[in-house]
């Protein structure tokens, strides 16, 4: 059965999807260092993650890919601590570091990063690790576990034009996880693509551009079991595109589950401040509809801290309130994973009829004994 693993990391993304086959594709990471400390109780999400994977012939912990939607702290925070970067023959049995034999990365997403924005040193660390497997491609045209990268779209100046074999462009589908095709999975790269003239490029970089792609998930036979949406921080005028591109073909949209923008925040679905329009602040129908194309009894998910009824953004009480729409349109459900109880990440079991909500697998092994941990919770 597949699976998605949606880890607690506060106002920050991190999400694993497993698939029947084993493989598995690790979404953005939030690695806080508080969680070291015994004393703190932020959930330790590096220990959960390692608990699940699994390890190759020569004993090291690997994904067999990793999306980084884009480049912010919040969604790439541990990458040094935790994951080795360079050639395999470097890794350190002694630091055990989690391998990534596929990166999944957008050059263009860190081109239109805000200029006041400076990179984290984790996602130097990212760029200088992408830039290494560019560059042994292009100079051996084929590339080996730990040395893969897949391209999501296409960068300014035709930088990227000598990469067909690595490059996905913008309205592409893809079966490769790990260099292999995998007849359980394709997905559609939604976002970034190039943009026309100067104006929207500079709207798009206002937007925090991020990776937007929609994953099919195979599962117990069936090929379209489930359907992915992940759009790291794109804000709402991304949205509006996006809909403006595919509202004729909205099945490219379509999810079962949704991860929602920016860990539900307003600037995903308004151009209006919510602090200070408050309640007088308006929906934007073209990013709303891009949103909520899901399939019926689809989940939407905020990887977010609680959300309260205040001024805060992200999260924001008014975008919860806009997804709760949403779901109750397609008889779906809302989800915070801050506000589940205990500290495992929320997991759904993909099976014929989509996703449905389970008690996490990392709490069986403690539940064994009681008999809890394996019932699955409401769902649609």
């Amino acid at each position: 059965m597949a699976k998605t693993y949606h880890f607690k990391v506060g106002n920050g993304d991190m999400a694993l999807v497993e698939l029947e086959n084993g493989r598995r594709i690790l979404i953005d990471i939030n690695i806080r260092s508080s969680a070291d400390n015994a004393k703190d109780d932020t959930p330790d999400v590096a220990t959960q993650l390692r608990g699940i994977l699994d390890r190759d012939d020569d004993d090291r912990l690997f994904v067999d890919a990793f999306l980084l939607t884009h480049p912010d702290a919040d969604h790439v925070r541990g990458l040094q601590n935790h994951f080795h970067l360079g050639p395999l023959s470097s890794h350190k049995a002694a630091d055990d570091k989690i391998v990534i034999r596929t990166m999944w990365s957008s050059p263009l997403v860190f081109r239109r990063r805000r200029k006041d924005d400076l990179l984290s040193a984790d996602a130097e660390a990212w760029k200088d690790e992408a830039r290494r497997r560019v560059a042994l491609f292009r100079k051996n045209k084929t590339l080996g576990d730990g040395d893969r990268i897949l391209v999501l779209g296409e960068d300014v100046d035709a930088k990227t034009d000598d990469l067909e074999g690595i490059l996905v462009r913008a309205g592409e589908r893809f079966a490769n996880v790990d260099g292999i095709e995998d007849e359980l999975f394709d997905a559609l790269l939604l976002a970034p693509r190039l943009a026309e003239t100067e104006d929207e490029a500079n709207i798009l970089t206002k937007n925090n551009s991020s990776v937007i792609i929609q994953m099919r998930i195979g599962a117990a036979g069936k090929e379209d079991a489930a359907y992915l949406l992940f759009g790291g921080d794109a804000e709402v005028m991304i949205w509006e595109k996006l809909w403006d591109r595919w509202q004729d073909e909205p099945a490219n949209l379509a999810y079962d589950l949704l991860v929602a923008p920016h860990h539900c925040s307003w600037h995903s679905l308004s151009c209006d401040s919510w602090s200070e329009k408050g309640e007088d602040a308006e929906v934007s129908s073209d990013a709303r509809s891009a949103l909520a194309q899901g399939r019926p009894g689809a989940m939407i998910i905020a990887s977010s801290c609680p959300i309260s009824d205040d001024d805060k953004d992200p999260p924001c009480i008014r975008a919860k309130r806009e997804y709760e729409d949403m779901a109750g349109g397609f008889s779906g459900e809302f989800k915070c994973v801050g506000e589940v109880e205990g500290d495992d990440p929320v997991m759904f079991e993909i099976g014929r009829n989509g996703p449905k909500l389970k008690r996490v697998a990392l709490a069986a092994t403690t539940a064994a004994a009681t008999g809890v941990g394996s019932e699955a919770l409401a769902h649609g």
